[in-house]
């Protein structure tokens, strides 16, 4: 599933070929795929895996481009140790499937604006994030934007369980 390099590309060029490329989507790229993002980069700077997996999110609305993270979302990561203040919203882009390896939708409806969006030559893994995790049955992370603040630390209590099951697939996969 990673992309394969020619032998004519620099050192720098072809580590940057083999990396694994995760992308996580929700609607507007401000709640749950932003902490998805921040939750799985973090996983992976300890385990000293930054070089080998490239990480990002999107939304599938263009309701929030540039827009920092929620500001509640961006409160319960921190209190967890995640760091969301650098994160921009952005829309995915159809080329987005073709480029990543996994493409992670929160949930169902998200999931089949991808599937609508997918070129026909993409090979990606394209399903739910959940898919990865091992405490959660739930099949969707639901979108706290509406709710309180509770619902921001059910959502990071999802997102890190699914991050952990992503990380050791990635490992037992590709690495």
């Amino acid at each position: 599933m990673p992309t394969h390099y020619s032998s004519s590309l620099s050192c720098n060029a072809m580590r940057e070929y083999t990396k694994i490329r995760v992308i996580f989507i929700c609607m507007g790229n401000i709640c749950r795929s932003p902490t998805a993002e921040a939750v799985f980069r973090h996983y992976v700077e300890q385990e000293g895996l930054s070089e080998h997996i490239h990480i990002d999110s999107a939304g599938t609305h263009d309701y929030h481009i540039g827009e920092a993270p929620d500001a509640r979302t961006q409160r319960a990561a921190m209190q967890r140790g995640y760091d969301m203040s650098k994160l921009r919203g952005r829309q995915v882009e159809a080329a987005d499937l073709k480029r990543f390896d996994y493409v992670l939708a929160m949930d169902e409806a998200n999931l089949s604006i991808l599937e609508s969006l997918r070129p026909r030559d993409a090979e990606s893994h394209l399903g739910l994030f959940l898919q990865f995790a091992d405490r959660h049955g739930e099949r969707e992370v639901p979108d706290p934007y509406f709710g309180g603040a509770d619902g921001f630390e059910r959502v990071l209590d999802m997102v890190e369980d699914a991050a952990g099951g992503l990380l050791r697939h990635i490992r037992a996969k590709h690495l």
